[in-house]
């Protein structure tokens, strides 16, 4: 049953900074390359959630990762260079100075890591539909916009928001790969940050507690590997 198409592909190279629009990608067991492949973690910090991220530091979701030197799937085990444009200058994401504008941004001391698998919370592969994200977006009267939710795949479906629920449990193939959708996104505070701003409105949680039980989008995992496209219909 065909359910819809891609409008959009998302990786976010280094975990809570600002992510790339992709028209393509080829997907493996792992998810996008070099998704989340970069992450800060608090150092002193020994718990199930380490994770430095916009919550700790808000101005992290105005930086902009840019990867060079072999991002591409063949070298995923190679992590490539990657430069931070920040509004404060740019600086080589591995740096002292990056680190230490973290630092003075937050009070907190951040420690990099990096993971060829990804530094996901739950699962390699995310899904939300454009009908959820408008729900949730006018619920709380902040602009539509998919870069909130900081999903992999966004998913027009018609007008029905969280119909993406029904897919728990279930295959999906989107072009040359097929995922196996496992259950909802139980979503934090980071959804309440403004993308463009950094800005909080709780009033975004709020409503998705209201709606959804705090959730929005869908985790999944890689059934079969294969290079998916925006455009690409969504088959049930």
């Amino acid at each position: 049953m065909n359910t819809g198409s891609i409008t959009h592909i998302a990786r976010y190279p280094v975990k809570s900074m600002r992510g790339e629009s992709l028209d393509s990608v080829d997907v493996d067991f792992v998810g996008l390359p070099f998704d989340r492949a970069f992450a800060f973690v608090q150092e002193g910090l020994y718990t199930s959630f380490p994770w430095f991220t916009a919550r700790d530091c808000p101005q992290m979701l105005l930086c902009q990762p840019v990867l060079s030197g072999g991002a591409s799937p063949e070298h995923r085990h190679k992590p490539p260079s990657v430069n931070v444009v920040t509004p404060e200058g740019e600086f080589d994401l591995t740096s002292p100075e990056m680190r230490a504008k973290l630092q003075e941004w937050s009070g907190k001391a951040p420690a990099l890591r990096t993971d060829y698998r990804g530094c996901q919370d739950v699962a390699y592969v995310s899904v939300i539909s454009t009908a959820t994200i408008r729900a949730l977006s006018e619920a709380a009267g902040v602009e539509a916009d998919h870069r909130r939710f900081r999903m992999n795949l966004i998913v027009e479906t018609g007008d029905e928001p969280f119909a993406e629920n029904a897919w728990a449990g279930k295959a999906v193939t989107i072009g040359g790969a097929t995922i196996a959708v496992h259950e909802p996104d139980r979503r934090c505070n980071m959804i309440t940050l403004s993308p463009e701003t950094g800005e909080s409105t709780p009033a975004v949680l709020k409503k998705a507690g209201e709606l959804n039980n705090a959730n929005a989008g869908m985790y999944c995992s890689v059934l079969v590997e294969g290079r998916i496209a925006v455009g690409d219909s969504v088959t049930l």
